[in-house]
């Protein structure tokens, strides 16, 4: 039996981000270029909103701070406080987005801002591979997506051992995927 799902050309849908398969992740220097941490954040939400016919659309990510996991419980305690992300005070951090550049139906970049840390930026992710397709478990559409940019953590308040060497360059990398709502 096949079964066909007919794709959204007429008007924009909308797209839940599922928290299962999103995982908004980064690289760090660790002590001026001895080695890289990686992590990410284990719980997220929001929505992305996709106008093929219109070639634009709409992401929204919502990060949940106490969710850190560098793999390394010590680490992942420390990253929590108040020198670094300071979850208390600030407990989510948010990329809102517009998709652009489409390239055969699908986006290439988007034009966004980063709030971490109480601080908004802005932040442009290119994306290396976008794709949608019936889910093949839930009858439903999904759209994955892997996007990728840099920051400099300090533009965000974030300057934890930068007069120790620490470069403050961050590789962002958001692997996402979303059902259709």
């Amino acid at each position: 039996m096949v079964i066909f799902a007919p794709l959204s050309f007429g008007k924009p849908v909308t797209y839940i981000i599922d928290p299962s398969h999103t995982f908004p992740a980064f690289e760090a220097d660790h002590m001026g270029g001895l080695s890289i941490w990686r992590g990410k954040v284990n719980s997220t939400s929001g929505e992305i909103v996709l106008d093929k016919r219109n070639k634009s659309g709409t992401v929204n990510v919502v990060m949940e701070m106490s969710s850190i996991d560098f793999g390394h419980d010590e680490m992942n305690k420390h990253a929590k406080g108040d020198d670094m992300f300071d979850i208390e005070k600030y407990p989510q951090a948010m990329y809102e987005g517009v998709l652009i550049n489409f390239q055969d139906g699908a986006p290439t970049k988007i034009e966004g801002e980063l709030t971490l840390h109480g601080i908004t930026k802005k932040v442009d992710l290119e994306i290396k591979a976008f794709k949608c397709r019936l889910h093949p478990f839930k009858l439903k559409q999904v759209c994955g997506a892997d996007a990728r940019g840099n920051i400099m953590r300090d533009d965000f308040g974030i300057s934890y051992a930068k007069m120790l060497g620490f470069k403050m360059d961050v590789a962002l990398r958001i692997s996402v995927e979303a059902i259709k709502k």
